[in-house]
C-alpha cells in the first residue's frame, strides 16, 4: 500500500488479511466439491472471474455511471475542489477525481482501485446540508477508504460470493439438477445447497469486513482532520434527513450501501448482522473517544 499521512490501522489490516485468507479456503474447499461431484465449473470460473476483472478495473467509472455522478472542474466546484486539495496535501496523496451526483441523498463515497485511479464523489444533496467542516470530514472519511485500498480489497473478498452465486443458477437452469451419482440424490441439488451455503459465509465475512473498514475510515479521516466532532456532526446531519427521503429513492440507492459514507436505508433499521455498515451509535461512541483522547 501506498504510504500516506492517514492513521495506520492495524486492526483492519488484519481483519482483511484473515478475511480473505478464510474466504481463500472456502473458495477451494467449494471448488474441490466440484470437482468432486463432477462438476465442470470452467465456465462458471471464467466468466466470474471476467466479472471481478471488469469490477476491479472499472470501478470508479460504474459507480459513476449508476449513480449518475460526472466529474466537475476547479471552476465548476471551487469550494469542493478546494477542500480535496488540502485534505489531500494533508494526506500527502495524489488528489482523487471529483465529482458531483445529482440527487437529494445526503451521501458520498469514494472508489477506485489505487490512488492514481480514484474519484470521490458526493451528492447534491450532501452539499446542501453540510457546512464546509463537515463535509470536510465527510471528505476525509471517504479518502481513507482510498488510502487503505478498501475497494480493491473489497471486490477481491466479493469473487467468491460471485462464484457461488454463479454455481447456484447454473444448478437451476441446466440439466445438472436431474443428474444422479450411484442412485443417490441429484448432483444438481448437492451444488445448489453448497453454493447457497458458500455464498452466505461469504455473504456474512464480506459484511463483517465492510463494517469494520467503515469504523477505521472515521477514525483515519478524524484523525487527519483533528476534528472527530465535525465528523461526528455530519454523521447525525446525513442519518437523520435519510429517514425523510422517499421510500422509492432509497430502496433504488441500497444496492450501492457498501460505497456510501452512510447507508441508504428504507424502513425501521435492518439487522446489523447483515449491515454494511456499523450501528450509528457505535460510530459516534468511537468519534467521541478520539475526541477526549485529542482534548478537543
Amino acid at each position: 500500500m501506498t504510504s500516506t499521512r492517514f492513521a495506520p490501522d492495524r486492526g483492519l489490516t488484519v481483519r482483511m488479511t484473515v478475511t480473505v485468507f478464510l474466504l481463500g479456503l472456502l473458495y477451494v474447499a467449494f471448488v474441490a466439491v466440484l470437482v468432486a461431484l463432477g462438476v465442470r465449473a470452467v465456465t462458471v470460473l471464467v466468466i466470474a472471474g471476467v466479472l471481478l476483472l471488469a469490477q476491479y478495473f472499472l470501478s470508479d467509472k460504474i459507480a459513476l455511471y449508476a449513480m449518475h455522478g460526472r466529474e466537475v472542474s476547479p471552476r465548476e466546484a471551487p469550494e469542493l475542489h478546494g477542500i480535496v486539495d488540502r485534505l489531500s496535501a494533508m494526506a500527502g496523496m495524489p488528489k482523487p477525481r471529483v465529482a458531483i451526483a445529482d440527487s437529494d441523498l445526503p451521501n458520498a463515497f469514494a472508489t477506485g482501485r489505487n490512488q492514481k485511479n480514484s474519484v470521490v464523489c458526493v451528492t447534491t444533496g450532501i452539499l446542501r446540508r453540510l457546512d464546509a467542516r463537515e463535509l470536510e470530514g465527510v471528505l476525509a472519511h471517504e479518502m481513507s477508504h482510498v488510502a487503505h485500498r478498501d475497494v480493491a480489497v473489497m471486490t477481491i473478498a466479493s469473487f467468491l460470493g460471485i462464484v457461488a452465486g454463479l454455481m447456484t443458477r447454473f444448478a437451476l437452469y441446466t440439466g445438472l439438477g436431474g443428474r444422479r451419482s450411484n442412485n443417490g440424490p441429484p448432483i444438481g441439488l448437492i451444488v445448489f445447497a453448497v453454493s447457497v451455503l458458500v455464498y452466505a459465509v461469504s455473504f456474512l465475512l464480506t459484511r463483517a469486513l465492510s463494517r469494520y473498514r467503515e469504523l477505521a475510515a472515521d477514525r483515519a479521516g478524524a484523525l487527519l482532520t483533528q476534528r472527530p466532532s465535525a465528523l461526528a456532526s455530519a454523521l447525525v446531519k446525513i442519518t437523520g434527513d435519510i429517514g425523510r427521503i422517499p421510500t422509492r429513492d432509497l430502496r433504488e440507492a441500497q444496492p450501492f450501501n457498501a460505497f456510501f459514507f452512510a447507508p441508504a436505508v428504507s424502513g425501521q433499521s435492518i439487522a446489523s448482522l447483515l449491515s454494511t455498515h456499523p450501528p450509528l451509535e457505535r460510530r459516534l461512541d468511537q468519534l467521541a473517544r478520539i475526541s477526549a483522547a485529542l482534548g478537543r
